[in-house]
């Protein structure tokens, strides 16, 4: 046996990482296999590790309690097994909090307990862009504040506006000569990495797209044996970020050479490997028109390895039915995008994709953002990142404000069940959303005998104002007849 001398120091739900250097001949991808046994007590955690190129083989954990932990490695070739160690996990430091996971059924939370409202955004390959362009991507998501999630692929993209060719690809080999199933491209894995570290510095989670149809390398069309073999290393290299939810596939039910079957196996495949259980879901194309179980093409969101619905549809008031259906948390990651482009699910107003977001977070759900302004370059956010260029982040921003401070927002007694979206805590806290509706006066149905205040929120001009006096009971409520308004309404005996 081998023992490593030092014992590093990691923070809570930070990254230890156990570099070894071990056999370069072969095929060191599929002839080595390498992981290790991390122990506290009597609990022991397992962790496949990977073949980084250049003799290098690793292995991450992420350590969830304080303590001590020990580790010894387990591998086919003598060098890289039984190589043991320890490492003390320490409390972790500001703005850590740990991975999401499900909360309260249908909403999410951090590891620690703090809730997770998602405020999402999508910019499919932004991370297989040109170093600068990446940056400004950064640059824009810190400035603009308002997301705390991105939808975002592994493989690249071909589909109009993205026609370009990534300097870096998952796989060994190149399109003209040929990929080799077999083998990875470890530059483009730390590549990668690097974007996630960058990411989770600002607080936000990678929802990463495993696979998509957009495709015209055949990384959409790979053997099942290949398919199984990309997912296990990616999990190896990735599952110990804390910021990572999976994303089996964008618009699973366009990519024809894989069958439902196939997906289940992802899934299970992930849920084995995953070793800290991150979220894991996959998003639709087909609409199911105007009722969802029209729609025989989803997959089946209430399968125990899916830990919530990502969906796509443009009508937010279905959100609170599939909430019921599927006792998950609902993201609508796709409701049409703000912009200007010739396809009709890119050139939605910022006034409607600002009301969907409030739609859908007071129906119990969330929301992902999308921008698709035409642009000489063709840098488009929602594929390419850059610039943020529309009226709506800063709403967003506004709103994620607005929902932060308060509860989750759960479904409402019959009485608030009205023609427009609402959430909160029943006697004790409502938001109340008007959307495109513009009411002279409300008639609220507050409970008798607690007092309330009440604000009104103009939701695109971003501003609050207290209603003078306290509310009880059923009560009149007036209002400026104006759209895009919204109400506050908190108990004060609480």
């Amino acid at each position: 046996m081998q023992e490593l001398a030092k014992a590093p120091v990691i923070e809570r739900w930070g990254r230890f990482e156990l570099f070894l250097p071990g056999p370069e001949d072969g095929n060191p991808f599929t002839d080595v296999t390498f992981g290790a046994r991390f122990r506290q007590g009597r609990r022991i955690i397992e962790a496949d590790g990977f073949y980084d190129g250049e003799g290098c083989y690793r292995v991450r954990f992420m350590p969830d309690t304080l303590g001590v932990w020990a580790y010894e490695t387990v591998s086919n070739v003598p060098e890289l097994n039984l190589v043991q160690g320890t490492f003390k996990c320490v409390d972790p430091s500001a703005g850590n909090h740990g991975p999401v996971g499900v909360d309260r059924e249908v909403h999410f939370a951090y590891a620690d307990g703090k809730p997770f409202f998602s405020f999402g955004t999508t910019s499919y390959v932004w991370n297989h862009q040109d170093e600068e362009l990446q940056e400004i991507t950064l640059r824009s998501l810190a400035k603009a504040g308002a997301f705390n999630k991105i939808r975002m692929c592994v493989f690249p993209k071909h589909y109009d506006y993205n026609l370009n060719e990534p300097a870096l690809y998952p796989f060994a080999g190149s399109l003209e000569k040929g990929w080799d199933f077999t083998a990875f491209n470890p530059a483009y894995w730390r590549q990668l990495e690097r974007r996630l570290e960058d990411l989770q510095k600002l607080g936000i989670e990678a929802d990463l797209i495993l696979f998509h149809p957009y495709d015209r390398w055949g990384f959409a069309e790979m053997t099942p044996e290949t398919d199984d073999f990309y997912l296990r290393y990616a999990v190896a290299r990735l599952s110990a970020f804390r910021n990572i939810w999976w994303s089996l596939a964008n618009e699973f039910d366009l990519m024809k050479a894989k069958t439902m079957r196939d997906w289940d196996r992802f899934f299970r495949i992930i849920q084995e490997r995953d070793a800290y259980d991150h979220l894991r879901s996959i998003h639709n194309w087909h609409h199911p028109g105007i009722h969802y179980r029209s729609n025989l093409h989803w997959y089946d969101h209430s399968k125990p390895w899916v830990t919530h619905a990502s969906i796509q549809h443009h009508d937010l008031h279905f959100v609170g039915e599939w909430q019921e259906t599927y006792r998950k948390p609902i993201v609508v990651d796709e409701c049409r995008y703000e912009g200007n482009l010739n396809h009709g699910w890119g050139n939605i107003t910022a006034e409607r994709m600002v009301e969907c977001f409030w739609e859908g977070m007071l129906n119990g759900g969330y929301v992902t953002h999308g921008e698709t302004f035409l642009h000489e370059d063709n840098i488009i956010w929602w594929s390419h990142g850059g610039t943020l260029h529309g009226e709506s982040p800063s709403r967003i921003q506004f709103l994620r404000r607005i929902i932060e401070a308060g509860p989750q927002l759960g479904r409402l007694s019959a009485d608030f069940q009205w023609d427009t979206a609402a959430g909160g805590v029943d006697g004790e806290y409502y938001l109340v959303y008007f959307g495109s509706s513009r009411p002279g006066f409300r008639m609220l149905p507050l409970p008798e005998g607690t007092t309330f205040t009440i604000e009104l929120i103009d939701t695109w001009n971003m501003t609050i104002t207290p209603l003078p006096g306290a509310y009880e009971g059923t009560c009149r409520v007036e209002l400026p007849g104006k759209p895009y308004q919204a109400l506050r309404i908190q108990a004060t005996n609480q």
